[in-house]
């Protein structure tokens, strides 16, 4: 039996725009199996919506604090999200926001 789904919603704040970062994130998170997208925002974070098992969605929060090697973050905040932020299929990038 698999574990319930959760969605969070994730904002990484700090250097991480310009260092990979996206790209990074969006490759860890299809390792996990998570769902959901990444994207800039015009505010110079990264926002991200994820869905899947609580222990994946710590482990891509635990890597997001953490960033690829380029990025410095300051502090990842986290909300869940509610059911109606899907459908997703895989974890895609989205424009900029």
């Amino acid at each position: 039996m698999t574990s319930a789904h959760e969605t969070w919603h994730l904002i990484a704040h700090g250097c991480v725009q310009g260092v990979g970062y996206r790209a990074t994130c969006a490759d860890y998170a299809t390792a996990l199996g998570v769902e959901g997208w990444v994207r800039n925002r015009t505010d110079g974070t990264v926002e991200v919506m994820a869905r899947g098992p609580r222990e994946k969605l710590e482990a891509l929060r635990a890597w997001m604090e953490a960033g690829p090697p380029a990025a410095q973050v300051s502090r990842v905040a986290m909300a869940p999200a509610g059911d109606d932020a899907g459908p997703f299929k895989g974890f895609t990038w989205l424009p900029t926001a």
